[in-house]
């Protein structure tokens, strides 16, 4: 498997104050091409400026960041908002739907940011909405959807610009048991079938057993790295 995240010497410190936080030490970290990823680790461990700092909504304060062949340690804002665009797919605890957009429209978002046509957007969306199970709810709104079908709405929209990495935030953190688990099973499927690598971060020990690896911070270094039977 060829590696699409690299991380070296990686760290990411805020000033709070007069007080300077270390939230990561030192990481270094590599992610395959089609592999599927549990960040796990106590409160306050890094794991979702870990997350950000992968999906280039954060920037390093020192280390390197590669990811299929770029740097993004050293892109200026703009040049990483336009790589995010291409490149990822984000899913977050909630949901983060437009209340008045049709499952259809919310999905489309992405593509207003592209050159696609409004037949075309239509056409990806409407493909990724069947991917995820809702092809028949194109026209719904999020009010008229269960949480799970609105997180399958999300994921859709995740993917609509066949992103290289999908970065999942818990996922599956508002909804039920069997809703969690369908979430959890369409990620795996959206990796083994349609070779998508997946970041996620859970509390979960049963979200983390869908991903191919679970890697565990604490304290902002990582304590253990475990392969699954995949």
């Amino acid at each position: 498997m060829s590696t699409l995240v690299s991380i070296r010497n990686l760290t990411k410190t805020y000033q709070r104050g007069p007080e300077k936080v270390h939230v990561l030490h030192g990481l270094d970290l590599d992610i395959g091409k089609g592999d599927f990823v549990a960040l796990m680790g106590p409160s306050g461990s890094g794991k979702t400026t870990l997350l950000n700092l992968i999906g280039g909504l954060d920037t390093p304060s020192s280390g390197e960041i590669e990811i299929d062949g770029q740097r993004l340690d050293r892109m200026s804002a703009g040049q990483l908002s336009n790589w995010r665009s291409d490149h990822v797919g984000f899913v977050f605890q909630f949901y983060n739907l437009m209340p008045m957009l049709t499952a259809l429209k919310n999905v489309e978002l992405p593509l207003l940011l592209t050159r696609l046509g409004a037949g075309d957007r239509k056409r990806r969306a409407e493909i990724a909405l069947q991917l995820v199970g809702l092809g028949d709810r194109v026209k719904h709104r999020p009010n008229e959807l269960s949480g799970g079908q609105q997180q399958r709405v999300a994921i859709a929209r995740a993917i609509v610009s066949d992103p290289t990495l999908l970065i999942c935030d818990e996922p599956t953190g508002d909804l039920d048991r069997q809703s969690a688990e369908e979430i959890l099973g369409l990620l795996q499927t959206l990796n083994r079938e349609h070779g998508k690598t997946i970041v996620m971060v859970t509390h979960d020990p049963k979200a983390a057993e869908y991903a191919s690896h679970t890697l565990h911070l604490d304290k902002g270094t990582l304590v253990e790295q475990a392969a699954h039977a995949y």
